[in-house]
C-alpha cells in the first residue's frame, strides 16, 4: 500500500483527460463521414463498439498510475 503521494496519479488523470478529448475528437470527426449515410440500427453497433474500445488499454495504465510498472504485480501468500 501507497502511504506517500506519487506524480503519476494526478499526471494519470490529466492525461487520460487528453486521451479520451482526443479520442472523442477523432472519433466524432471521421466516423460520420464513413457512417453518416447508414441506418441508425447499423450504426448503433459501430459507436457502441468505439464507446467501449478506449477501455482496453484502461487497466494496464491504472495499474502504471498506482504501481510505476506496466503490469500487475505478483500476489503472494
Amino acid at each position: 500500500m501507497r502511504e506517500t503521494p506519487t506524480w503519476r496519479i494526478p499526471f494519470g488523470v490529466l492525461l487520460l483527460v487528453i486521451a479520451l478529448g482526443v479520442y472523442a475528437i477523432a472519433i466524432a470527426s471521421f466516423v460520420p463521414s464513413l457512417i453518416g449515410g447508414w441506418n441508425a440500427l447499423a450504426q448503433t453497433p459501430i459507436y457502441i463498439v468505439l464507446g467501449v474500445v478506449w477501455l482496453l488499454p484502461l487497466k494496464r495504465f491504472l495499474i502504471w498510475m498506482e504501481t510505476g510498472r506496466w503490469s500487475a504485480p505478483a500476489v503472494t501468500k
